[in-house]
């Protein structure tokens, strides 16, 4: 087992679990961790006795989205490099798209093991797995519009949603519960609460049974029609919009109100007060 600050990386068999370890904070992604699990990344690619990969949360909630409280504190390198328009759009490139894409177009198939809450940054890291396993207690939102973001900086809503719903979801700042996920194509399977490292860990060992070649194939050949659909250009092209409305007067203003109002400003934001 890797030793690291914020996640846990264990072992078992061909299986690999990456595991988010800040429960406190609802395992909100700061610096640290994103570059964590990036580096858990790198290991298991290392690893060729891996052969799936089980992306997991400590405490009762997945990820409640990106670090918000380093962001607007600028206590970390890359957040304190957010005050121009081209060091934020550095920041989200190398630290949200690179590594997010990065897992999405891993060779060795992921399953992300959701519970509690799973919000913006959150949902963005469990989408880009390809499988997902929630708990019945799993509550699925992105309230970032309502804080001036277009969305987050992967607009993987359409893709996993549907656009009708995905434009719901996102305009109304809408709350899926797992059941619902499931309807909609995004969960592969719901299960009880007490049942879900058990419910992933199956899934994980089933996935296994497949040679490694052929499970990179076929990962590759999914990923590779939704390709020729438009989901890589049409993230950029999401991707790009964001930058540009997050560096508008409106969003700029919004930004230095949650900066003087600290994260009580941030929520009354999400709830729309």
């Amino acid at each position: 087992m890797s030793s690291f600050a914020t996640i846990r990386y264990e072992i078992d068999g061909a299986v690999a679990t990456i595991t988010l370890a800040r429960p406190d904070a609802r395992n909100a992604q700061n610096s640290d961790m994103i570059d964590e699990i990036d580096s858990a990344f790198d290991l298991v690619d290392a690893d060729d006795d891996v052969r799936v990969v089980v992306v997991a949360a400590d405490g009762d909630h997945f990820s409640a989205g990106h670090d918000l409280k380093e962001i607007l504190a600028g206590t970390s390198y890359w957040a304190s490099q957010r005050d121009t328009p081209e060091g934020k759009l550095r920041h989200e490139q190398v630290m949200y798209w690179d590594k997010l894409v990065r897992i999405r177009d891993f060779r060795k198939p992921t399953i992300a093991a959701v519970q509690g809450t799973c919000a913006a940054g959150g949902l963005m890291l469990a989408s880009v797995c390809d499988l997902v396993v929630a708990a019945d207690d799993a509550r699925f939102s992105n309230p970032v519009a309502r804080m001036s973001g277009v969305g987050v900086e992967l607009l993987v809503e359409p893709w996993d949603f549907g656009p009708r719903k995905a434009k719901e979801f996102l305009l109304c700042a809408t709350t899926i519960d797992a059941a619902e996920a499931e309807r909609l194509g995004f969960v592969n399977r719901v299960v009880r609460r007490s049942d879900l490292a058990e419910a992933a860990r199956t899934m994980a060992d089933e996935v296994a049974l497949v040679p490694a070649i052929t499970a990179e194939a076929i990962k590759a050949s999914v990923n590779h029609m939704l390709d020729a659909q438009g989901q890589r250009e049409s993230w950029r092209h999401h991707f790009m919009l964001h930058q540009f409305v997050s560096n508008t007067p409106t969003a700029l203003g919004r930004l230095a109100d949650r900066k003087a109002g600290g994260m009580d400003a941030v929520k009354r934001e999400q709830a729309g007060s």
